[in-house]
């Protein structure tokens, strides 16, 4: 097979820094770090190896699911690796007269023009912040975690185009539109 068909992401290898632990079993990969612990089976159809602190990603066969495979399962533990170090976070923003969050326990409490208050649970690795009740950070070491847990926040409300209320993330575009003309 030619060099043009491999993945380039994929050839990469993942550097393990000294304060990370990685180990594999079969192929399930499990990290842990500073800022926690995560766990991720991959299929069958690459093949993981750690040497000298450094970790490549294989192709098992020659098949296509394998190529694109290879490329995927070293983005996911690059992740992985990097979010049990540094972290991830998301910043949200709550616009409109009266919106609000607030944090009870474990449970994010949404004050959004609604007739009822949203309760939305946090999941387990995944920290909030507000500051100045409309200022809000997620936190967490799993990446997808963060964005999903982001995506749920800002699905509640989504921002409307006229006066810009609704919750948004930190530096997403909002197409603004100009209200009805009478005359």
């Amino acid at each position: 097979m030619s060099d043009a068909k491999k993945s380039r992401i994929g050839k990469l290898p993942v550097a393990i820094p000294e304060k990370v632990t990685l180990t594999i079993d079969g192929n399930k990969v499990m990290v842990e770090g500073p800022k926690g612990k995560l766990e991720k089976e991959f299929n069958k159809s690459v093949s993981l190896t750690v040497a000298d602190n450094v970790l490549t990603v294989t192709p098992a066969d020659e098949s296509r699911l394998a190529r694109a495979m290879q490329g995927t399962a070293r983005a996911i533990i690059f992740n992985m690796v990097k979010g049990v170090v540094e972290g991830y976070s998301k910043d949200l923003e709550i616009h409109g007269v009266g919106f609000r969050a607030a944090l009870k326990g474990n449970i994010l409490d949404l004050a959004l023009g609604y007739s009822h208050p949203i309760e939305y649970p946090l999941p387990e690795g995944i920290t909030v912040t507000i500051k100045e009740n409309t200022k809000l950070k997620v936190e967490g070491a799993d990446k997808h975690m963060v964005g999903q847990v982001a995506a749920d926040i800002k699905q509640y409300y989504p921002v409307e185009p006229y006066k810009g209320k609704g919750v948004r993330i930190l530096g997403q575009f909002v197409r603004r539109k100009e209200g009805k003309k009478t005359g």
